[in-house]
């Protein structure tokens, strides 16, 4: 894997999460992973994500927040 950009969202109040990820997914390099933190499982970004051609990868461990790996499909 390439580069990576971290962007935290926890604690962000409904939509800005989602609306904050998606903005810096316009501008993500080739190549570059957006390693996103967040509080809660964000289902709906999902959908956007496989609309937009982007793949992720979704960890959580107890009591940890969300982690979201994403990157542009090849």
């Amino acid at each position: 894997m390439g580069d990576s950009i971290v962007l935290d969202v926890r604690g962000l109040p409904p939509p800005e999460p989602f609306i904050n990820i998606m903005q810096a997914l316009q501008t993500l390099p080739r190549g570059t992973c957006l390693l996103v933190t967040i509080h809660r499982e964000p289902f709906p970004l999902y959908d956007a994500l496989r609309e937009a051609g982007f793949t992720w990868q979704t960890s959580v461990q107890a009591d940890e927040p969300f982690q979201i790996a994403i990157l542009h499909t090849v």
